[in-house]
């Protein structure tokens, strides 16, 4: 069955839950159903539209927070594409790159480390950028973002139902 895409009371993407979570939300009285997919889903008594997109009824304070560093949370702000060699690859293709090695004392952080195709993460080694004559697609900083998927749910595998509700929730650079 299909995700659901949880909103705020103020319609800013929260997280992606479970549909059966999403469908108890609403039999709590906690939220509305925005968008439905074109699925039913059947109990002995009822029947209903599955949920695409649900929106909380109360404001919930959300505090500042920063997106973890992990390798899914790079591989989602790089695009998975390699940021030396500009092509896009599937994620099992990409390893990540200390852009200052750590063996050149380079510290795992976002901003020194980028997606790197397996190819060009050879080449590069422990090496500085200036000493294999590579160069970066985008300097690496800490995204403004927070990310909304599921690690089962990868960039760009967002239901089409939902683009409307993340078209100004971007993943800014």
């Amino acid at each position: 069955m299909e995700p659901t895409l949880l909103l705020s009371a103020s319609y800013e993407p929260i997280k992606v839950i479970p549909w059966k979570k999403a469908i108890t939300l609403f039999f709590l009285g906690k939220v509305d159903v925005i968008e439905k997919y074109n699925k039913i889903v059947r109990s002995p008594s009822i029947s209903l539209p599955l949920p695409a997109v649900v929106k909380l009824h109360r404001y919930v304070k959300h505090l500042p927070r920063k997106v973890k560093f992990s390798r899914q949370n790079l591989y989602h702000r790089d695009d998975y594409t390699c940021q030396y060699c500009q092509k896009a690859h599937p994620a099992h293709q990409l390893t990540y790159d200390h852009v200052v090695p750590r063996s050149r004392g380079g510290k795992t952080s976002w901003t020194n480390v980028v997606t790197a195709c397996i190819r060009c993460n050879l080449k590069k080694g422990n090496k500085f950028l200036h000493q294999v004559s590579l160069s970066l697609l985008h300097e690496p900083r800490e995204p403004a973002w927070l990310p909304v998927f599921s690690p089962n749910l990868t960039a760009g595998a967002a239901p089409a139902i939902w683009q409307s509700y993340l078209k100004w929730h971007d993943k800014t650079r």
